[in-house]
C-alpha cells in the first residue's frame, strides 16, 4: 500500500472522530501497551474508544506529530480530556488532564489491521489522584 494511500485512510479515520468503523478490517486489533489489554474486532475497538473518550473522559487528542510510511502510520500528541465517569476505579473528578500518546498504526487493504497504542499511564493516574499540581 502507497504511502499516499496510507495517508487518505488514516485521515479519513482521523477525521470521523471515532465516530465510523469502516476503516477498521474485520480482525483488526488495537493493544494498550501499558496494560497489554486488546480489542478484538471494529465494534469492541470502537467501544473501546467511546469508552475512553466519551464516558470516563470527554476527551480529545492534539496532534504534534504524524508520520507516513508504506503501509503504516505513527500518531503522537496529547490526551486532553476532563474525567468524567470512573476510570480504574477512580470516580469522576472533573480534573482536567494531559497525557503523551503514540499511537503505530498497521494498514493493510486500505483499513486498519492493529494499533499498538503507548499511553503514559502513570501520567494519567498521578493527574487524576494528585490533590495538588506538581511544580
Amino acid at each position: 500500500m502507497s504511502i499516499e494511500r496510507t495517508r487518505t485512510v488514516m485521515n479519513r479515520y482521523w477525521s470521523a472522530d471515532h465516530g465510523d468503523v469502516s476503516m477498521l478490517a474485520d480482525d483488526v486489533v488495537f493493544t494498550l501497551m501499558p496494560t497489554g489489554q486488546e480489542s478484538h474486532g471494529p465494534e469492541a475497538v470502537l467501544n473501546t474508544l467511546n469508552e475512553f473518550y466519551r464516558a470516563a473522559f470527554d476527551a480529545g487528542v492534539e496532534p504534534r506529530m504524524t508520520i507516513f510510511d508504506d503501509g503504516h502510520a505513527v500518531f503522537e500528541g496529547t490526551f486532553v480530556g476532563r474525567h468524567v465517569g470512573e476510570f480504574a476505579g477512580i470516580p469522576a473528578t472533573g480534573k482536567t488532564v494531559h497525557v503523551p500518546i503514540c499511537i503505530i498504526y498497521d494498514v493493510e487493504d486500505e483499513q486498519i489491521k492493529r494499533a499498538r497504542v503507548y499511553f503514559e499511564l502513570p501520567v494519567l493516574m498521578q493527574q487524576l489522584t494528585a490533590t495538588t499540581l506538581p511544580v
